[in-house]
């Protein structure tokens, strides 16, 4: 797979991502492991994690592997802070003092002494935005990681922070959002704003929380996301009549290529404008080898532009007059 700069800064990553969200909980460190392997092998860089993700567990398997069984210099690894879980379940902290806490934490599990990229992970409408960011470039300053970003953040804020970071030239330099046939609402607003200020983005989900694959066509089986206590509820809502005319269509593309929709999906969010990564997480080696398998597929123009009407996001005032 191709290396992509991430907006205007040097870093660059793998066209498409590894995700570990359920590294230390669905996925044991064995199966991670050959899935780590899988994608190096395959010519991936990028590592997405966060503080959250089985919390802490994933990273510290990705620690372990590291240890062990991989070279630290062959992974570019992404972490996310500014969740905090309590008694009353989890909310958004991006204090300076809860974000700097995580990323020691991070950083710890992980058996580092720096993140390449480090997330915010979701906006906090308590801490004011200037507090967050001091807070990323005091880790760039003390070189716990060598780029920033954020993650889930509406455009007015992302173009917000750009500016603000760009004056103290740390530099704001990736946007992780949500986007996939069944989700594009960030070419509203978000992907104009990160053009203009050269800011890349990291796209989660491509595959629509795994409904895009197909498996859901008729039923929930057993053993996926949709049927997991702890991830039902991040799947349902793409579980509905319109998700499943888009994932019909792209089943039809998949068909006529000859290709699973897995590719067809992927390779469509991969090739979308502004993207530097799509990052893919799967459960097992065989998944994320099915996602792997798109590397190669470039979709026809007019397949492209079919399912694009299919989806096509509504825009309306004040984005187009």
């Amino acid at each position: 797979m191709d290396l992509r700069r991430v907006g205007n800064s040097g870093l660059r990553v793998a066209s498409v991502g590894l995700g570990t969200l359920t590294w230390g909980r669905d996925t044991d460190e064995h199966e991670a492991e050959e899935q780590l392997r899988a994608y190096l092998d395959a010519g991936g860089n990028l590592v997405d994690t966060s503080a959250t993700y089985g919390d802490g567990r994933a990273e510290e398997v990705i620690g372990a592997l590291l240890e062990r069984s991989v070279d630290r210099e062959e992974v570019l690894l992404c972490s996310k802070a500014g969740v905090r879980t309590d008694a009353a379940g989890a909310r958004p902290d991006t204090s300076r003092g809860a974000l700097l806490d995580s990323l020691d934490a991070s950083l710890d599990r992980l058996g580092t002494d720096h993140l390449d990229l480090w997330l915010v992970q979701a906006p906090d409408g308590s801490t004011p935005l200037r507090e967050t960011l001091s807070a990323l470039r005091a880790a760039v300053v003390s070189g716990r990681t060598r780029y920033v970003g954020l993650s889930n953040f509406p455009a007015w804020q992302l173009a917000r922070a750009a500016t603000l970071l760009d004056a103290d030239e740390t530099f704001l330099t990736a946007a992780q959002m949500e986007y996939s046939l069944l989700q594009r609402g960030i070419e509203r607003e978000l992907v104009p704003a990160a053009d203009a200020c050269g800011v890349g983005i990291l796209a989660w989900s491509p595959l629509g929380r795994g409904v895009l694959s197909g498996k859901y066509r008729r039923s929930v089986p057993a053993d996926s996301r949709g049927a997991s206590p702890h991830l039902r509820g991040f799947v349902e809502p793409y579980l509905t009549a319109h998700a499943r005319s888009v994932v019909e269509a792209v089943s039809t593309a998949a068909e006529g290529l000859g290709r699973s929709p897995v590719e067809v999906a992927l390779a469509w969010v991969r090739d979308a404008p502004g993207v530097a990564s799509a990052v893919v997480g799967a459960r097992t080696p065989a998944q994320l080898r099915g996602s792997l398998a798109a590397s190669d597929l470039e979709l026809p123009g007019q397949i492209r532009q079919v399912l694009d009407e299919v989806t096509e996001v509504e825009f309306g005032y004040p984005e187009r007059r």
